[in-house]
């Protein structure tokens, strides 16, 4: 028996939240670890700070996946711009060599914009493999709101698949833990009219999307 799609969906983005959180959560194991055998005060106190590093970087990357992945129950139909600029910060943080420009007035933006807008961030942070800069923008006019992150560094890692996943050419085949948050976007963007586009170069990479404020994309 074949999955649904969108089975199919919710299983790679599974997948993908595992794969980022396998890290912070397996070193806070090996802290943990250490810490019940090491007697020598100098090693304990690095042990607790691997701990707490491990700790605070798990938090971050599921307080990100729940907003741009989940349904985000605890939000209302409206998230401050101040709480995405926290997510985005704390995932680029531990990048690192990723320096974050943000050109963004409205005070808050609808929760499915905000999700867009973190999956578009975290699928440009990721390109940024030598580092670079991200600039992100997002604006509400002409019953719309536009959003523009903008990747700019030495070296630009984008699959093209990830541009078909962003499109809607992505075939099913190609559905994975990689390309499945690109999908979700695009779906989200599609159900209410509204569009993703994106546009790459040597040192640079630059993601849109318009996203129609007549309803909320996530329902």
């Amino acid at each position: 028996m074949t999955e649904s799609p969108s089975v199919d969906l919710a299983a790679m983005l599974c997948s993908r939240l595992c794969h980022d959180l396998l890290s912070p959560v397996g070193a806070f194991a090996n802290g943990l670890e250490l810490l019940a055998t090491e007697k020598d005060s100098a090693m304990r106190q690095n042990c607790i700070e691997l701990l707490e590093q491990s700790a605070v970087i798990s938090t971050n990357k599921l307080k990100f996946f729940r907003l741009a992945f989940g349904a985000a129950g605890g939000f209302g139909e409206r998230v401050a711009v101040d709480e995405a600029r926290d997510l985005i910060d704390a995932m680029v943080a531990d990048k690192g060599r990723i320096e974050v420009e943000w050109a963004i007035g409205e005070a808050n933006l609808a929760k499915s914009a905000v999700k867009v807008l973190l999956n578009l961030a975290q699928i440009a942070t990721d390109t940024l493999v030598r580092g670079g800069t991200l600039t992100i923008g997002a604006e509400r006019r002409s019953g719309a709101c536009e959003i523009v992150v903008r990747a700019s560094g030495p070296k630009i890692a984008f699959d093209e698949t990830l541009g078909h996943a962003l499109d809607g050419t992505l075939a099913a085949e190609e559905l994975s833990s990689r390309t499945a948050a690109a999908h979700m976007i695009h779906l989200l963007a599609v159900q209410d009219g509204g569009q993703l586009q994106f546009a790459v170069e040597p040192d640079a990479l630059v993601l849109g999307a318009i996203l129609p404020e007549s309803g909320d994309l996530i329902g």
